[in-house]
C-alpha cells in the first residue's frame, strides 16, 4: 500500500528536526570538553558521545579531531533519529551495504569526496545504490544531508561509529573469526554460542576472515579494540610447542 504524502511528509520533517543537532558538528565539538554534549530534547537534538583531546604541545591546548567529531555527531544523530528497533535495524543493514560497496568500488568514495563534482550528480550516484539496495527513507535523507552539508567525503568514518554506537545499543559483541579456510555455517554458529557464553554479549556479530598462514584452525578476536583472544590455530600451536622447547 502506497503510504500518504503528508505521512511521508512528517516523516521527513521528523528526520531533519532530529538531524538539526548535528548541521554544525565543528561548533558543537568544540562545545565537548568533558563527557557529551546534550542540547534541547524538545528541538530534537541529541546527545553527543565524547569527543577524544589530547594535550598539545606549548601552552597545553586541547587539539580536538573534527574528524571524529563530525563522525560522532552524525552518527549520533542517525541513531537518535531511527527511533525504534526496527527502523535501526533497517538502517544498520543499509550502512553495511554502503560499507561494503565502497570497499569493493575504491572510486565512488573518491568520487564522493571530490569538492570539485557536484552535489546532484553525487546524490543521483546515492539515489541509485538506495534504489537498487532498497534503503530505508532514513538512509536515504541521511545520505542527502551528507551531501547538503559537505559530509558524504566522511562517510565511512561516520558508518564505523554508528557500527559502534549500534553495537552498543543493541548489546551486541562483534568478533573477528580467522579461518585457514572458510567455516561453514555451523561452525560459525557453534563459535558465536560460545562467544556468546564467555561475554554474556545479548548478540553476537562475527566477521570471518580467511588467512591460509594459520594452516588450520581458527583465531577469534572480540571485545574492546579486540581485547579477547582465542587461538585454535594449527600455526598457534606450533608457536607455543617452540616457546616451550626455547623455555625449556
Amino acid at each position: 500500500a502506497r503510504s500518504h504524502p503528508h505521512a511521508r511528509v512528517r516523516t521527513t520533517r521528523h528526520f531533519y528536526s532530529t538531524m538539526a543537532a548535528v548541521i554544525s558538528c565543528s561548533a558543537l565539538a568544540a562545545r565537548v570538553v568533558s563527557g557529551s554534549a546534550t542540547g534541547s530534547r524538545a528541538r530534537g537534538a541529541v546527545n553527543l558521545r565524547a569527543v577524544k583531546m589530547t594535550n598539545a604541545k606549548g601552552r597545553g591546548a586541547l587539539v580536538v579531531s573534527a574528524a571524529s567529531a563530525v563522525a560522532s555527531g552524525y552518527a549520533s544523530a542517525l541513531v537518535e533519529a531511527c527511533g525504534d528497533a526496527k527502523a535501526l535495524e533497517s538502517v544498520h543493514g543499509d550502512m553495511e551495504t554502503i560499507t561494503a560497496y565502497m570497499a569493493a568500488n575504491p572510486s565512488v568514495g573518491t568520487f564522493l569526496s571530490n569538492p570539485t563534482m557536484e552535489a546532484p550528480q553525487k546524490k543521483d550516484v546515492l539515489a541509485k545504490l538506495g534504489k537498487e539496495a532498497d534503503f530505508h527513507p532514513f538512509t536515504k535523507n541521511f545520505l542527502n544531508l551528507l551531501v547538503d552539508k559537505k559530509r558524504i567525503g566522511n562517510i565511512e568514518e561516520i558508518a564505523e561509529e554508528f557500527e559502534s554506537l549500534y553495537c552498543d545499543s543493541t548489546d551486541t559483541q562483534i568478533a573477528t573469526v580467522t579461518s585457514a579456510v572458510k567455516l561453514e555455517n555451523e561452525q560459525q554458529f557453534m563459535i558465536a554460542k560460545k562467544i556468546q557464553e564467555m561475554t554474556g554479549a545479548k548478540n553476537i556479530k562475527l566477521k570471518p576472515e580467511v588467512d591460509p598462514s594459520l594452516l588450520g584452525g581458527f583465531v577469534v578476536k572480540y571485545g574492546k579494540d579486540g581485547s579477547g583472544f582465542i587461538d585454535m590455530s594449527v600455526q598457534g600451536q606450533i608457536n607455543t610447542i617452540k616457546n616451550e622447547i626455547v623455555v625449556a
